[in-house]
């Protein structure tokens, strides 16, 4: 009910045959370039504030561009920037040997999809990045998906060897710290051809020919804290993606002797290549995917595998649904709700209808609405076992038509402008974003049960949907969450980082001061402070303390309380997954420390504990 902000997407081609052969056999040369605008267009949902291109062509004469890029921002910014890349092809496509001059008629593009984390805004602020450079070798672009919780150190550590970094952002950061090291690289192989005697142009391919990224990431990599999936393309031909040894950040490829594609998603490239699902590897956590500059595919394992946390809102609500375990997983999700819900309704099925709201949660009702048919079908086959001598033919008629009710009772309509009212209607407009289905439910009779991928901050529930969903008139609203109650910030991506944003937070805040228990507050807040200057690696997550007094569900209760408007009569009661439940759907995505407080690296723990004194002082 909440959009969130969260990880951004990226996407490689890497044409391993000359245009010409795309020309010939598919009929375009932009063969390449249309696969990139799919791989984008289908991850559209990751990133919403800005989209950028950039392309490497691999045969030029000096005095040529090699190095193409395009960025803009907001929604449609992946078709604003296709649409000024056609326009500068246009340009030259009638020209002799058109090939060889045409912008981004090249063998390697990179496509970004962008949500800030950072703050910061501005297409200055869009992926890629490029360092220029007078040799090819030294040329640079970068984009990822990622958010490192140590900028500061990382900062400190390329200012200590010399460099002025103009900004203290992780991309800025990052692209100046490789790029140094790409420097070296190029300098480590010229004093080496040097030396044996090569000048030149022939120095210089020496060089472009065995340019190492790997030596390049081994320096870097390990520095780094928190999730990332990292992308880089030189000038010279070469092309790096690697992935956190976390695994936070996910990362999708498929190879051919045609093209290397790579993607945030599997289902992205299933669809842009027309595949099957085994046909499509997962980068795994530590490791770089590299590809030289004549097409040859290697892997090599940078930093060692720390422990596999993939994040698990991944397959909650981010990554799109039509992949074929996020699908299953997702109902599993929806189903492992229903003992709950049942408690909840008092197992009355006949009078309870089920729905969702948002649409990226349709796939979780279907999961809880198939666990329901399963349960009522038992309850079926019990009854008509213990009576079956006593029941008619129109009874066991009527017993096997009863099925459960789900329907389709909210409807986003239309995107309000809420901004432009003063604040005092604000809330009202927010009330009338979606409308609901009158004569879904039999008004005072029927209970309705909604269930969402997650409830985070509680305001979308308060302002609007709680409100929308009492017009129908229920006799008891059950919100459900397929997400545990989230308690904590995450800082690998997502953009939910302060403590007060969290209704599961305030809740339990809320409990401390029924029970007149201030002073627990007090004491983690000065264990906090007590660590502040410590390191990352020995941080400790005292928050924890605040959630220990409470059962999930005492927690939930004063959450209902919290998020039900006054004017709402109908009893309101929230229900959520439990990490069991999660871990249980979602198998091998285990990356849970927004529910759980266990966050998988220092760096996070360390940002935690600045985030919880944060609070406590602005609060004072």
């Amino acid at each position: 009910m909440e959009p969130l902000k969260h990880e951004c997407g990226v996407a490689i081609v890497r044409l391993l045959k000359p245009l010409e052969y795309y020309q010939e056999k598919y009929g375009s040369w932009a063969y390449g370039l249309n696969k990139l605008y799919l791989l984008m267009e289908k991850q559209h949902n990751r990133g919403q504030e800005g989209a950028g291109v950039a392309c490497v062509k691999l045969v030029v004469n000096p005095g040529e561009e090699f190095m193409f890029r395009e960025r803009a921002e907001g929604s449609n910014a992946i078709s604003e920037v296709f649409a000024d890349i056609n326009k500068k092809i246009a340009r030259e496509v009638d020209k002799p040997n058109a090939l060889h001059y045409i912008p981004y008629a090249g063998q390697m593009y990179m496509g970004h999809l962008r949500y800030s984390t950072s703050g910061k805004s501005g297409v200055s602020f869009v992926h890629p990045f490029m360092r220029r450079d007078n040799y090819r070798a030294k040329n640079f672009t970068l984009c990822g998906n990622f958010t490192l919780t140590n900028v500061p150190e990382v900062f400190n550590h390329i200012a200590e060897s010399g460099q002025h970094p103009r900004q203290e952002t992780d991309t800025f950061i990052l692209l100046e710290q490789l790029g140094h090291r790409l420097d070296r690289e190029v300098e480590r192989l010229y004093e080496k051809h040097f030396a044996a005697g090569l000048r030149g142009l022939s120095l210089t391919r020496a060089i472009e020919n065995e340019i190492n990224l790997a030596n390049v990431l081994r320096e870097c990599a390990p520095m780094w804290d928190g999730g990332y999936v990292i992308c880089g393309m030189t000038g010279s031909g070469e092309t790096f993606v690697i992935r956190d040894p976390w695994g936070i950040r996910s990362a999708f490829y498929y190879a051919d002797h045609e093209n290397v594609i790579l993607a945030s998603e599997r289902p992205v490239i299933q669809t842009a290549m027309d595949l099957q699902k085994e046909q499509v590897i997962e980068l795994q956590p530590g490791q770089a995917l590299f590809i030289n500059a004549k097409g040859e595919l290697h892997f090599e394992q940078i930093v060692e595998p720390r422990g596999f946390a993939p994040c698990s809102f991944e397959r909650i609500y981010f990554s799109r649904g039509s992949d074929y375990d996020i699908y299953n997983e997702r109902k599993k999700l929806g189903a492992n709700l229903v003992p709950e819900i049942l408690k909840a309704v008092d197992y009355d099925l006949k009078h309870t209808v089920f729905s969702f709201i948002p649409n990226t949660a349709e796939v979780a009702c279907y999961g809880m609405v198939e666990g329901m048919n399963n349960y009522l079908n038992k309850e079926k086959s019990r009854i008509i076992a213990e009576k079956q001598h006593e029941l008619t033919c129109e009874e066991i008629e009527e017993i096997l038509s009863f099925s459960v009710r789900s329907e389709k009772v909210a409807i986003k309509d239309i995107k309000l402008r809420t901004f432009i009212t003063q604040d005092a209607t604000r809330n009202d407009m927010a009330a009338h974003v979606y409308d609901v289905t009158y004569g879904s439910i039999q008004q005072n009779v029927d209970n309705l049960v909604v269930i969402d991928d997650s409830i985070v901050r509680g305001t979308t529930l308060k302002q609007s949907i709680i409100k929308i969903l009492a017009r129908l008139k229920p006799k008891k609203i059950v919100i459900v969450s397929s997400a545990p109650q989230v308690r904590y910030p995450d800082f690998y991506g997502i953009d939910m980082s302060k403590m007060s944003e969290f209704i599961a937070f305030r809740s339990a805040l809320a409990l401390l001061e029924d029970e007149g228990n201030f002073q627990l507050i007090n004491d983690v807040y000065a264990k906090c402070k007590a660590q502040q200057g410590l390191p990352k690696e020995q941080i400790v997550n005292y928050v924890k303390e605040i959630y220990a007094p409470f059962t999930d569900e005492q927690i939930s209760k004063k959450m209902a309380e919290l998020l039900t408007p006054a004017e709402v009569e109908c009893p309101i009661e929230i229900i959520f997954q439990t990490i069991e439940g999660l871990h249980d759907s979602c198998p091998n995505n285990k990356g849970d420390w927004y529910f759980s407080g266990n966050y998988p690296t220092p760096g996070g723990m360390k940002l935690l504990n600045e985030s919880f004194i944060s609070f406590m002082e602005s609060r004072k």
